[in-house]
């Protein structure tokens, strides 16, 4: 279900060869630059290998992260910064900025610019599997905010990937993607409409988080992204309401269920109308087409049915009045919320030991690159094509 999902582009960089002729001065400490230097380019061609999947992923990152870490923590016994963390100048854009990119000569600020590219193919991966493995989406996100952003001595600019409003946004949608998953199989299961009501009313509740968190950026680079967000939001109020109306009518509220019902056709409505502005509206990214599948048409046809089944048997049966007012919605999920799965930086590599480090001399001067680097264009990744696999209507991914 690729298209029921808005993603946007995965991150590129520039290369980065890791050549420090003169300041690398023992055979192990030029292993530790070319080991840098193939582990980088393998993780990156996993961004594009169509064969690629979570196992190879995690083995790829692991091998870059734990070198790479021997350019950042202190290996010398003190509290000061390394030595090598400044060596070297990275170059990373931006999902939301084009080909623009920024840079900054700091191993922190590649770990995190790696991690949230990382972050972000588990999102694309995510989207063309089963439920079950959507729990890929929200793992990694945590680590390169909460622990590595704050000490970039450069801040990231407004907007920017590695800003805060950018980050929670990315990472309060997985959670609300994975918590689609726990609707879908809810529904496929039969569970009590309660249950559904609370966890599609939750779901809503993190997409308008979402949206709320990218409100303050500059509409020409966001508004694509938060109308994605605002029809998601919509479309699980939607759910929200429908299923509170079955729990309604089960306890012989039938007056109560019927204005509930309304309630879901009108947020419906308001979803299908976003999901026409979103495919118009202009952005970065994939355009999804949630109008368009299965699970989407399913709760209309849903709504429609419940609702003339309310109103038949409230001519006959029950003859409540309808409220003016719709409910409102209290709903707590007692269980089924989707937790986030913490990312873990694997060990340092056993090659980056005190003694290693003592051979890298800064007072030799690097010839970093053959030279000043070239300011040329960093080329978009060129994402895999890949078919989502067919949308059964029950199982999201």
């Amino acid at each position: 279900m690729a298209h029921w999902f808005h993603r946007n582009p995965l991150k590129a960089t520039a290369p980065v060869s890791f050549n420090y002729y003169g300041v690398a001065g023992s055979p192990a400490a030029n292993k530790i630059c070319n080991d840098l230097r193939t582990t980088r380019a393998r993780l990156l061609d996993m961004f594009t290998d169509s064969t690629c999947n979570p196992e190879m992923m995690k083995n790829a990152t692991d091998a870059y992260f734990s070198l790479l870490q021997g350019f950042i923590a202190a290996l010398d016994g003190t509290t000061q910064e390394n030595k090598m963390r400044f060596i070297q100048n990275f170059k990373w854009t931006d999902t939301l900025h084009g080909n623009t990119p920024s840079a900054q000569q700091d191993a922190i600020f590649e770990l995190a610019s790696m991690a949230f590219n990382v972050a972000l193919w588990y999102t694309k991966f995510a989207s063309r599997l089963a439920g079950k493995e959507k729990k890929w989406t929200v793992m990694i996100c945590f680590s390169p905010q909460e622990v590595h952003v704050p000490r970039l001595i450069t801040p990231a600019e407004k907007g920017k990937d590695l800003e805060p409003r950018v980050m929670d946004a990315y990472i309060i949608q997985s959670q609300a993607e994975a918590q689609e998953v726990t609707i879908a199989r809810a529904i496929e299961l039969k569970h009590n409409a309660s249950l559904i009501a609370a966890l599609a009313f939750e779901t809503a509740n993190f997409y308008q988080k979402a949206d709320h968190t990218l409100n303050t950026l500059d509409p020409e680079y966001s508004s694509k992204w938060r109308k994605y967000l605002q029809l998601k939001q919509q479309f699980y109020m939607a759910y929200a309401y429908c299923y509170h109306g079955q729990t309604l009518l089960a306890s012989d509220k039938c007056g109560e269920a019927i204005r509930s019902l309304q309630e879901a056709e009108k947020c419906y409505s308001r979803a299908e109308a976003l999901c026409k502005e979103y495919r118009h509206t202009s952005g970065p990214g994939s355009t999804a087409k949630p109008s368009e599948q299965l699970f989407f048409l399913k709760l209309g046809a849903l709504i429609k049915n419940t609702l003339e089944k309310c109103q038949r048997e409230n001519g006959f049966i029950y003859f409540h009045k309808v409220p003016a007012e719709a409910p409102q919605l209290e709903l707590k999920a007692s269980y089924g919320l989707a937790e986030p799965v913490g990312f873990e930086m694997p060990p340092l590599s056993e090659q980056c030991t005190p003694e290693v480090y003592a051979t890298f001399d800064l007072t030799k001067g690097a010839k970093n690159d053959k030279g000043k680097p070239k300011e040329e264009e960093v080329k978009p990744v060129k994402e895999p094509d890949l078919k989502p696999q067919k949308d059964t209507g029950c199982v999201l991914s």
